[in-house]
């Protein structure tokens, strides 16, 4: 085949191609246009999650009716003049390529009318070409249009997602800007439903509350202004103190010079500030903006403008780590001091990390065994105070699974009766066997009796389900709640009483019988989170989203058991069907021979 030229049409698809992802990526340049013509007020209006139309409307400065077409040809930008100036970017957009790769591959209504002129003008165009050009009268600022996304390049169309999962993409771009942008007020809606409105009093404050909810927006810590201040890399926003954590990355926010990027380094920068203060795989919840110099940042790097590049990438890691880690230290509430003598115990982090399995390190953590006879009344660990199922508090059988388990759950050899000796550092309970001691990880353990207690129940469809004593309302971020609301059937399946009460909002009115405990505004979030790469099989999903459940409410590492409690815990582990590992692969014991033993005191 011959080299030849490509059309202007097949050209502009193909590069429309690095511009336009999604129906959020045109979100994203038609919001950021806004911001950048000033505009106090933005509404963003969607259908069929941005496929069928996205509608933006701002008030800002609007676009002079004798450059309207000319603001759709490719690289036509007013904020660009000399190659100078890339050096010193300090707009959001500047590439000139957004409108026309819109306009290339959609049905584009333009009305807009500049604040110096006295009548506006609608522009209309299909495929990147304008079918009509005329005069309208129309407050100043702009409106844009945008249909039939993608209608004329069905192999982009053919790999969208499901509607719902495009509006969480949008959702989730709307929300850092309505939080980094607080004097702006923004209103979104998809198919007629609002989906979130800002007031634009400049509180961010506020903003917070209004995207996170009361519980985790209200919980945030402000990065106070004097840790920067002066500098020449300056740090804001707001940080989760150590009791606010998730599962994921995905309340790391950052922004840098006003513009949403993804940067890894700096990321992990926010991660690191809170070393040994978070539970192991547990990430914080944190929004940063980070202002510094423009010729100090690169962002001309991607199309999409969400990567950057640093001059002196060191100094941005150490200045937003400080910043962070100083806020969280000085901020965050002191944990609540205990002894032993207290219950229920407050639980410090959970380490999902095995322990060191070498022998000599597994002796030197047992303590002397508490001699405490067996008594009906001590009841410091009670179902009710720690999410255990009822069958904890009297030995019972436990239903075994009607099916085999997959994944971490291969078939493991039962236990040995065993007898329960004490607890070693409030996080394992040593037992004694024939012939051998056993440490069993009490976290770990729990995990793997919840999980097939649920799961039998589950494949029987007769989870129990415990109504709360009053509702509880729980909110969560746009892009979560798309989430949740996808699987609320199955929520309902494994005993939760869930239901929508408006945007982000949710009404829990039962959770299941052994979780009454449980704080329902972390375990759902928890939930959202395990769905975010969910498997499309229903059953793996349901099994995703009870071992997530387990791990939330199962005991904790640092709570103190009686041997009562201890030795209920075993003989339900010694009943489950695979009660080596817990529900996620890690082993729930370690077992120590009597010729190990012997070894180590010389006796081999």
């Amino acid at each position: 085949m011959p080299i030849r030229l490509l059309s202007e049409d097949i050209a502009a698809r193909i590069a429309a191609g690095e511009v336009v992802e999604r129906p959020a990526s045109v979100v994203k340049e038609l919001v950021e246009n806004s911001l950048d013509a000033g505009a106090t007020r933005v509404e963003v209006e969607t259908r069929a999650g941005g496929q069928g139309l996205i509608r933006v409307r701002d008030d800002g400065a609007g676009i002079p009716a004798a450059e309207v077409a000319l603001a759709f040809r490719r690289h036509a930008t007013s904020k660009l003049a000399s190659a100078a100036d890339l050096e010193h970017i300090g707009t959001l957009g500047f590439r000139g390529e957004a409108l026309a790769s819109i306009a290339s591959v959609s049905r584009v209504t333009c009305a807009t009318r500049h604040v110096d002129e006295e009548t506006g003008t609608r522009l209309r165009l299909e495929g990147g070409q304008v079918v009509s050009h005329a005069p309208i009268g129309r407050p100043p600022g702009t409106e844009l249009r945008i249909e039939d996304l993608f209608y004329n390049v069905p192999a982009r169309r053919k790999f969208l997602r499901a509607e719902r999962t495009e509006r969480r993409h949008i959702d989730a771009f709307l929300t850092r800007y309505a939080i980094a942008y607080p004097e702006i007020a923004f209103r979104v809606a998809h198919d007629g439903r609002e989906a979130l409105a800002s007031s634009g009093q400049g509180v961010a404050d506020e903003v917070l509350v209004a995207v996170y909810g009361m519980d985790l927006g209200g919980s945030l810590l402000p990065i106070p202004a004097e840790l920067t201040a002066g500098q020449e890399i300056q740090v804001r926003g707001f940080v989760g103190p150590t009791t606010a954590h998730r599962a994921d990355r995905g309340y790391i926010t950052l922004f840098i010079n006003g513009r949403w990027v993804q940067d890894l380094r700096v990321t992990y920068a926010i991660i690191q500030a809170y070393h040994t203060l978070l539970p192991t795989k547990r990430f914080p919840v944190a929004f940063v903006e980070v202002t510094m110099p423009a010729p100090e940042v690169d962002v001309n790097v991607h199309p999409a403008k969400t990567e950057v590049r640093f001059r002196d990438g060191d100094a941005v890691f150490r200045a937003v780590q400080r910043a962070v880690r100083a806020t969280v230290v000085e901020q965050a509430p002191a944990a609540a001091s205990w002894s032993p003598s207290e219950a229920p115990h407050p639980a410090p982090p959970d380490t999902s990390a095995p322990p060191d399995t070498s022998t000599r390190a597994r002796l030197a953590a047992l303590q002397p065994a508490p001699q405490i006879a067996p008594s009906a009344t001590q009841t410091r660990f009670s179902p009710a105070d720690q999410g255990a199922s009822p069958a904890m508090s009297a030995p019972a059988r436990s239903p075994e699974p009607p099916r085999a388990p997959r994944g971490p759950d291969a078939p493991a050899t039962s236990l040995p009766p065993l007898r329960v000796i004490g607890q070693a550092s409030t996080m394992f309970i040593i037992a004694e066997g024939p012939d051998s001691i056993y440490l069993i990880d009490q976290h770990a353990a729990h995990e793997r009796i919840l999980y097939e207690r649920m799961m039998a129940a589950w494949v029987e469809g007769n989870v129990p389900s415990q109504p709360l004593l009053e509702p509880v309302t729980v909110t969560l971020p746009p892009d979560d709640a798309a989430r949740l609301e996808d699987h609320l059937p199955t929520l309902h399946a494994l005993g939760l009483d869930v239901e929508a009460f408006g945007p982000g909002t949710f009404l829990v009115r039962a959770l299941p019988a052994p979780l009454t405990a449980a704080d329902p505004t972390a375990l759902l979030a928890d939930i959202a989170a395990s769905t975010a790469d969910h498997s499309p099989v229903r059953s793996e999903m349901e099994e995703q989203i009870v071992r997530r459940i387990c791990k939330r409410v199962a005991i904790k590492a640092g709570q103190v058991l009686t041997i009562e409690e201890m030795q209920r815990l075993v003989q339900d582990l010694e009943r489950a069907r695979n009660p080596r590992t817990c529900p996620h692969g890690r082993p729930t014991i370690l077992q120590l021979s009597a010729e190990d033993l012997a070894r180590q005191f010389g006796r081999g």
